[in-house]
């Protein structure tokens, strides 16, 4: 089973501003023993997400907050190392969301098992799992994009912003992308096949460069950072524009969300609708967006990128990376080996 030591990390303070190192805390405990029903549980990767900072906070959301002193909980992909419940044999591989841990204990009841043969373990935390069904669900459930229209995703490097820009390829849209190094743009229009990209970080006037990447301008906006890019595209929207609130990244640090833009015009003069949503209002269509994102991958027309970061010790530093905009891709931490 390897090391007897059970390691977890806890949240040790409330964040004000951009959370740091202080604010977590790492405890070892033994491993558990298991009881009827349950299975032991060995961490592979463990998913750091943005939406973790939200519940850093004890506001009130749409995810009920960390606790102080209780472990943080995640994505997680590990193996079954022990079971005494029938629908899970020693050697599964499985996801589920559960504790910043080397090990954890399960009843099983939210555990879905993940078959190796069809793709890497690891997909389960991105294109095959939340973050894959966040893009499908948003895009085509309420952006619903047609031939010919064009589609702007903001933080397009990601691990959902650039699954949004080739489902809406695939769908025949020409897809601007915003990301925040040159990197990043020349990823998403080199190898990813976006349109273009604009890099809102050093372009001297984002609004304008969003006009000449957006000739026709924006049917589709797909916003998951919020801020002053997001203010950029309410001047291009066209008539029955859809905008779809994902994320809000660039805000969630901030203390006093700073102010934009009333929306209410440019929305009420086009006819165009805003909507907010989180991926579990959809869930019950979850085998469906499972079932053809498995498809496109089998089939290379979707593609996918991985940040992987080495050793439980530097799990702290990935999620706060995230703030930093050190990732391409899905940002994952790799604690054991498949």
């Amino acid at each position: 089973m390897g090391s007897s030591v059970n390691r977890k990390i806890l949240l040790a303070s409330r964040p004000k501003g951009i959370p740091d190192e202080s604010n977590f805390t790492v405890i070892k405990e033994s491993i558990p023993e298991i009881k009827e029903g349950e299975v032991l549980i060995r961490t592979i990767y463990l998913s750091v997400d943005p939406y973790m900072r939200g519940r850093m906070s004890n506001a009130i959301s749409y995810a009920k907050p960390y606790e102080l002193g209780e472990p943080f909980l995640g994505g997680v992909v590990g193996r079954v190392v022990d079971s005494k419940n029938s629908r899970f044999q020693v050697g599964d591989y499985i996801e589920g969301r559960l504790e910043w841990a080397d090990y954890n204990v399960s009843d099983g009841k939210m555990l879905r098992k993940v078959n190796p043969e069809l793709a890497p373990v690891s997909t389960a935390l991105h294109v095959l799992g939340m973050p894959g069904l966040t893009a499908y669900f948003g895009l085509l459930y309420i952006g619903e994009p047609k031939d010919g229209e064009t589609v702007v995703v903001s933080g397009a490097s990601g691990a959902v912003g650039m699954l949004v820009g080739q489902l809406a390829k695939l769908k025949g849209c020409r897809v601007v992308g915003i990301a925040g190094t040159d990197e990043k743009c020349s990823y998403i229009t080199e190898e990813l096949g976006f349109d273009a990209a604009v890099n809102y970080k050093t372009t001297e006037n984002l609004e304008t460069a969003l006009k000449t990447a957006c000739p026709d301008g924006v049917d589709v906006y797909f916003d998951n950072v919020g801020g002053e890019v997001s203010d950029s595209i309410l001047s291009l929207i066209n008539f029955q524009a859809r905008i779809i609130i994902c994320g809000q990244i660039s805000q969630y640090n901030l203390e006093n969300p700073s102010m934009g833009p009333r929306v209410g015009g440019q929305l009420l003069k086009n006819s165009a609708m805003m909507k907010g949503f989180i991926v579990s209002d959809y869930e019950e269509h979850n085998d469906e967006g499972l079932a053809k994102l498995s498809q496109w991958l089998r089939e290379g027309k979707i593609q996918y990128r991985e940040n992987v970061v080495i050793g439980f010790e530097n799990t702290i530093n990935a999620f706060l990376g995230l703030f930093r905009g050190d990732n391409i891709g899905k940002q994952l931490v790799k604690l054991t080996e498949e």
